[in-house]
């Protein structure tokens, strides 16, 4: 099938220059790696861990957009926004005139030595956003899994018991804690245990894999095993991404969630919802909770909230978030004043040019038009997500089985014909899609369109 005309490729040899006023078009120049990037890549070779992998081999000059430009000259459409970080664009006006003033000022103080005001107004932004109208605190960190090593902290401290439920599929983080509440084993996992105790896996709601489970039956299974095994007397959260990301953009099926909540409530459980890849307008709300009607005791969040620069936060009721001691929460970098700077802009842009309703607008077009393939690919098993973060699954299209070969292939097509794309999945069998909400309608078309002749070309 072909949704536009073939786009010409336009021969250059000099990179345009900056942010947001790069020309938003695919353009090859050389193969890609190109020759420069493929010495750096021996450069890394021999300075970076080999442990440290790269999901494209090219190097970066600019990017901006929809579009990155690397050092050989190649235009690459960005269907991964560094996974759903640049959510507002990369080098986005907003950010990079907050960040420049906050950086002549002064760019550390630590906050818990000598405070400042961009850390309470971030704060504040958060306890105004994340569902719910009751009272709430928030405090920052720096990345996606140290907050949610401090979700489970407060939960502990505010509830004095230890267990903690996660999900089948699920993904939290690499740091020691979470790597035991991340289901999968390779590469995240494997040969760093021991991990930390006291974390339990329940079964979760996955529609195209559970033989038919409405959400409430899905539910009532979890609910059945964390009764029997662990028991609501030693849980001291439920933990779950509310569109389960590297487990391969899971979305539950309705009223699973929702069941999960009102067990949490009933029995003195906090439920935590992991917002770090959802949140932000990812999902063409602010945050994913508020798609599924359901209002968090503890939200973490990412990823997309300060537009590349490293931020996270973990937001909730008043009384669990004032539950330990004075002191217990903090680090030396957390909230830094850039990185306040840049979340204050990247959420003022959020709400003031129209990205939440952008995100519906991608989700719809991205939806019609990989429905379409679908109907014309029995390979293409799912088409599934919400806003701006949708994905498909490929299987074998005579048994349904997931194809991870076929997924390696599509992937590693639409790179080289120069679009950026992240695989997912617990079976290594999704394609996820995550533009920049920045992104034009043509280019995303024209993106989607590689992927689509490269799965026919597979």
């Amino acid at each position: 099938m072909t949704l536009i005309d073939s786009p010409a490729i336009v021969q250059g040899t000099t990179p345009p220059v900056g942010g947001p006023s790069l020309p938003q078009e695919r353009r090859i120049v050389t193969a890609i790696p190109g020759p420069k990037s493929i010495e750096l890549g021996a450069r890394k070779a021999q300075a970076v861990s080999a442990s440290v992998g790269s999901t494209i081999p090219v190097f970066t000059v600019a990017a901006g957009g929809g579009v990155l430009v690397d050092v050989d000259g190649n235009s690459l459409i960005d269907l991964g926004s560094g996974i759903a970080v640049t959510g507002v664009g990369n080098s986005a006006p907003r950010v990079v005139a907050a960040v420049a003033a906050q950086l002549e000022q002064f760019t550390h103080t630590c906050f818990t030595v000598a405070p400042y005001d961009s850390y309470v107004e971030v704060a504040e932004a958060l306890n105004r956003l994340t569902p719910g109208s009751h009272s709430k605190r928030s405090a920052l960190f720096n990345s996606g899994a140290e907050a949610v090593e401090n979700a489970v902290k407060i939960a502990r401290h505010y509830t004095g018991k230890q267990g903690v439920v996660v999900f089948d599929h699920a993904y939290h983080g690499r740091t020691n804690l979470t790597m035991a509440l991340t289901a999968k084993n390779q590469p995240y996992k494997n040969g760093f245990g021991p991990f930390a105790p006291e974390v339990y896996r329940v079964p979760t709601s996955y529609p195209l894999r559970d033989g038919g489970l409405s959400g409430a039956e899905a539910a009532k299974r979890s609910i059945s095993q964390i009764e029997k095994q662990i028991g609501a007397g030693n849980l001291a959260a439920v933990m779950i991404e509310p569109i389960q990301g590297e487990g391969g953009f899971i979305v539950p099926a309705d009223g699973f969630l929702e069941a999960i909540v009102d067990w949490c409530g009933a029995n003195d459980v906090v439920f935590i919802a992991d917002e770090v890849q959802t949140g932000f307008a990812r999902t063409g709300t602010m945050f994913a909770s508020e798609q599924f009607g359901i209002v968090p005791d503890l939200v973490v969040t990412a990823k997309g909230i300060a537009g590349g620069l490293p931020l996270s936060a973990v937001t909730g009721r008043s009384e669990i978030m004032d539950a330990p001691q004075i002191g217990g929460l903090g680090g030396t970098y957390g909230g830094n004043p850039l990185a306040c700077a840049a979340a204050l802009a990247t959420i003022e842009s959020y709400e003031e040019d129209g990205l939440i309703a952008r995100a519906g607008e991608i989700g719809a077009l991205m939806r019609g038009v990989l429905e379409a393939a679908q109907a014309a690919d029995p390979r293409i098993g799912e088409v599934r997500g919400l806003g701006a973060m949708m994905a498909i699954e490929l299987v074998d299209a005579a048994s349904g089985e997931p194809d991870a070969a076929l997924t390696g292939r599509v992937v590693a097509a639409a790179h080289a014909a120069g679009v950026i794309l992240l695989s997912c999945g617990t079976y290594g069998n999704v394609i996820r899609f995550l533009p920049p909400l920045a992104i034009s309608d043509e280019l995303l078309t024209e993106g989607l369109q590689v992927v689509i002749d490269a799965l026919a070309a597979a």
